[in-house]
């Protein structure tokens, strides 16, 4: 493992596999390190697949992709202790070629991402630790791995190693992240015949749909909630920020507000007849454009969950995360042709390339609705009860006009 790579990405998610892929295609050597036995291992959850991100990456991806429903309908439910009111939007358009997301479960998916990171041309390591990064002064220069002879150089290392980075952080490239700028998720995939998924769900073949919830259900801590229909299974889950989990440890424990949150009449149904197979629980930051660290320096660029891509505003996470892998490996295969060295200057285009795409430009958006939500409790508690107290109490009214 002494050889030196052109590029070595630590971590083999979506933001990584994105990273590894596109350099490996355009011609560099490529080393990518995942401590799980595979990549995907250490996922047990559905997610979201936005398909444009990873259309610019691999245009063809539908030809075989692990890909559980294309979805036809969002739902967006605000909910009190016994009901919900809610908006749905369904539109055919979705129905039509090329679809624009799809559920995944994430084992499969990283682990398809990952082989077609290997049919590029990169050596993918699994069941290895990166322990620290190498450094030449203030140049990063490659890993030190927990193996024997585990020291290994590159040009340029790419961090996709998840929430926190705890290689940005021994190597002081920022700070532990704050409380109030992660979240912990807890989710749990529900079993269930194809045909009970698309009659609850009035969907057919491989159509799907996503509920998204806040409201009662975070027991007054701010979090939301989120259903997606899988092929053969439901994925539920819900999640609340650290800080509120930290300043009221005598409220509910996140398993129980995921028991509590599944017993909700409107959510029970859904589930019924489920056989519960798999929980995991998840830290996602979302901090938002205030939160994301320095994402690059001399040898070095921070990709996905560890630079803090996530548009917590609009649930987003995957196309971030790939989005930015693409980008920080075009970035290191610019450097590499144009001969001049890897040091922060030959980098920045990385985050200029950033500033100039969605990421940033969403986040930016909306940056200030991290401290809103955090300042005003009552959009989880007060309000919710207020909007379905109106809707069950109100007369619904309906004014005909004559010519």
């Amino acid at each position: 493992m002494s050889e030196k790579f052109d590029v070595i990405v630590v971590g083999a998610g979506p933001s990584g596999n994105a990273a590894a892929y596109t350099a490996a295609k355009a011609g560099l050597s490529v080393l990518q390190i995942e401590r799980g036995e595979y990549p995907g291992s250490k996922n047990v959850q559905g997610a979201i697949l936005y398909a444009n991100a990873l259309e610019q990456i691999i245009p063809d991806f539908r030809d075989d992709a692990p890909l559980e429903r294309r979805i036809i309908e969002q739902r967006m439910w605000v909910l009190d202790e016994q009901s919900f009111v809610g908006t749905h939007f369904r539109s055919d358009d979705y129905n039509k070629p090329p679809y624009n997301r799809y559920t995944i479960i994430r084992a499969q998916f990283d682990k398809w991402f990952s082989s077609k990171v290997k049919e590029a041309g990169a050596l993918v390591i699994c069941e290895t630790t990166v322990d620290c990064l190498l450094l030449d002064g203030d140049q990063v220069v490659g890993v030190r791995c927990d193996r024997q002879g585990g020291e290994v150089y590159a040009d340029v290392v790419i961090l996709a190693d998840g929430v926190n980075s705890t290689l940005a952080r021994k190597a002081g490239f920022h700070p532990e992240i704050q409380s109030k700028n992660v979240a912990l998720a807890v989710k749990e995939i529900h079993f269930m015949p194809q045909e009970t998924i698309e009659a609850r769900f009035n969907v057919k073949d491989e159509e799907g749909v996503v509920i998204e919830m806040f409201g009662k259900i975070t027991d007054g801590l701010m979090g939301t909630g989120f259903l997606y229909t899988n092929r053969d299974s439901i994925t539920v889950g819900v999640g609340c920020m650290l800080s509120d989990f930290k300043a009221n440890p005598n409220r509910t424990a996140p398993y129980a507000m995921l028991e509590k949150m599944k017993a909700h009449p409107s959510i029970a149904p859904l589930l019924a007849g489920g056989e519960m197979k798999e929980y995991c629980a998840h830290l996602i930051p979302e901090g938002g454009f205030h939160a994301v660290p320095k994402v690059f320096g001399n040898g070095w660029m921070i990709v996905g969950d560890s630079g803090g891509f996530v548009n917590a505003t609009h649930r987003e996470g995957s196309n971030l995360a790939m989005t930015t892998g693409r980008l920080a490996a075009e970035t290191a295969i610019a450097a590499k042709a144009a001969g001049k060295g890897f040091k922060a200057k030959q980098l920045a285009g990385y985050k200029a390339a950033l500033d100039d795409s969605f990421v940033m430009k969403d986040l930016h958006k909306y940056r200030d609705m991290p401290n809103v939500f955090h300042d005003n409790s009552q959009f989880f508690t007060t309000y919710p009860e207020l909007v379905n107290r109106a809707a069950q109490t109100e007369p619904v009214r309906i004014f005909v006009f004559e010519a």
